[in-house]
């Protein structure tokens, strides 16, 4: 099987070609391409097929549980397209059509920025966030303020100090599988910095700790928007790096790279 690995900011996905897994178990095969030790190692395992506009993938989380969609697989998964199309840096992007991505969370546009060296720009739109709604939880004692919605995806924001990596571990994982959230959700520990700003830890379902997520970013600054004081046009950092988003009355908007890092071949 030809694999192609591609990660933003540190949060990497595997693809393949959905005509190459064949009859293969798709929550196996994600498991084992995405061990970090005795795999290729990876937050996800993406299966994809080329389109006239873009491609449509399925997104398989490292542990082989689904999941509706990923900010930066997206990205990946579009960067991948372009550099099959053959873009590269110092090409001319004016006429470029957007990228649209078909995701079970509905279609991604993304319009490509630019290209510098390796890594491939993008401004995603990623549709409306739903559902937001604040919540008081019970974590085995402690108690938390969050701040639950959709991005595509289920996501849970906890807003407020302490932002720490002890903190992240303990309660990821409760948050992850509490009796408030039934499909599971991704979870984000977020602190306002300035009206312009938020930093985040992320732990993702069905993977645990991640260096940067798209829609967790997301999650995180309508959150911060409207519960924390945030402006609706900000950056979020994580352990990965920054990316921007824009929280408009046509949805939101997510800006950040995406880099392919090889191709190979999976021989087991």
């Amino acid at each position: 099987m030809r694999i192609i690995k591609a990660h933003a900011y540190g949060n990497d996905f595997l693809f393949l070609a959905e005509a190459e897994s064949g009859d293969r178990d798709a929550q196996a095969l994600a498991r084992t391409l995405c061990e970090r030790h005795a795999g290729m190692g990876a937050d996800g395992l993406i299966l994809y097929r080329l389109t006239a506009r873009g491609a449509a993938m399925r997104l398989l989380n490292a542990d082989g549980s689904h999941s509706e969609v990923s900010g930066n697989g997206v990205r990946c998964l579009a960067a991948i397209v372009l550099q099959g199309r053959g873009v590269r840096a110092g090409a001319d992007i004016s006429h470029l059509e957007p990228v649209v991505v078909e995701t079970d969370a509905g279609a991604k546009v993304l319009q490509l920025l630019g290209v510098e060296q390796d890594r491939y720009v993008f401004r995603s739109s990623m549709g409306h966030p739903t559902e937001i709604r604040e919540i008081d939880l019970d974590l085995d004692g402690e108690h938390a303020r969050a701040i639950a919605l959709r991005v595509g995806n289920p996501q849970c924001v906890v807003l407020g100090p302490p932002l720490s990596e002890a903190r992240l571990r303990r309660l990821g994982p409760v948050l992850e599988r509490h009796p408030a959230f039934p499909e599971g959700t991704n979870v984000e520990f977020a602190v306002v910095e300035s009206p312009n700003r938020v930093h985040i830890l992320i732990w993702e379902r069905g993977v645990g700790p991640t260096k940067a997520s798209g829609t967790g970013a997301c999650a995180a600054a309508v959150a911060a928007a409207a519960f924390g004081g945030a402006s609706r046009d900000v950056a979020v950092t994580s352990p990965g790096g920054t990316q921007r988003v824009e929280w408009r009355d046509d949805g939101l908007f997510l800006t950040g790279w995406a880099a392919v890092v090889f191709r190979g071949e999976w021989i087991g």
